[in-house]
């Protein structure tokens, strides 16, 4: 699995953004606005010329990693030492820096950006803060929204969401069921109070990783299958586009458009993905990924 999220995050994305190097800035408009902290860091600066020939990593003396361009070590937005807690993540970041070419993109560095949103949290927000965040998600969530109308749409929704959904109330022991109304349907309180004592269990870097895709994909089920495995991200980024890929088999679309989207899409959920396992306190999920 592991290595699945470092090639949707790294090669598929870059092949990408290479040849739709024209529309980038389209793609980074597209990003989703609630996570405020990201979006500050991710949009601040799109692209700079590169100015550096080695990255390379360092352990300084508070345990933490370090990121070095040609010896100078790396600092993040608001002015501190870019440090991390763990040897994987440091490599990993440094593999983003390590693979720009000629020009920075920093649209396409998704780890660098939520290390350096981690490190700053330039709003000030703590961990209930951001579990509150997260759970707004499940009141308006992607796959407990439901349709109507046409009935092949219906149909689509059931098969695909409804397998999925069933798997978080029995893996969670929860009710959150769908409904077809506008207003959605009703979550219970006991359901929200488990989701929000799981979210707790995460460290404060995992959970920025966790928010954030979250945000990607609308949707708290979506996410927590793929964090818990039971989704890869091919799978929780399709169903999160369930009902467009429905409209887009239907009518047809702008091939380079939906390829775009598509794949920034799936970098970005597998850069979070990805985040949320290296920032994991549990050195049992670390050592389970390098195995796979």
């Amino acid at each position: 699995m592991l290595r699945n999220l470092i090639r949707l995050h790294g090669r598929t994305c870059c092949a990408v953004l290479e040849r739709w190097s024209g529309v980038c800035q389209g793609g980074q408009a597209r990003l989703p606005t609630l996570l405020e902290n990201v979006k500050a860091y991710s949009t601040a600066t799109s692209e700079r010329k590169k100015f550096y020939q080695d990255v390379s990593i360092s352990q300084g003396e508070d345990g933490m990693f370090e990121i070095n361009l040609d010896r100078r070590k790396l600092k993040t937005p608001g002015g501190k030492i870019f440090t991390v807690p763990n040897e994987a993540l440091a490599i990993a970041v440094a593999t983003e820096w390590d693979s720009q070419k000629d020009t920075l993109k920093f649209y396409t560095m998704h780890l660098t950006t939520l290390c350096n949103t981690a490190l700053d949290n330039p709003t000030h927000r703590d961990k209930d803060q951001m579990i509150t965040a997260a759970l707004k998600y499940l009141e308006t969530d992607t796959i407990c929204y439901r349709v109507e109308e046409p009935p092949g749409l219906v149909e689509l929704q059931k098969n695909e969401w409804d397998p999925v959904l069933h798997w978080i109330e029995k893996r969670y022991n929860v009710v959150i069921g769908s409904s077809d109304s506008i207003m959605g349907p009703q979550i219970p309180e006991e359901t929200k109070d488990t989701f929000r004592q799981h979210l707790g269990s995460y460290n404060f870097w995992a959970l920025t990783g966790l928010e954030y895709v979250i945000n990607q994909l609308k949707s708290v089920v979506l996410s927590f299958g793929l964090i818990d495995r039971h989704l890869t991200v091919e799978q929780a980024v399709l169903l999160s586009r369930l009902e467009e890929e429905y409209q887009i088999q239907r009518w047809g679309n702008v091939e380079w458009a939906h390829d775009y989207d598509m794949y920034e899409l799936r970098a970005r959920t597998a850069a979070g993905t990805l985040f949320v396992h290296l920032c994991s306190e549990s050195s049992t999920v670390k050592r389970k990924l390098l195995q796979d």
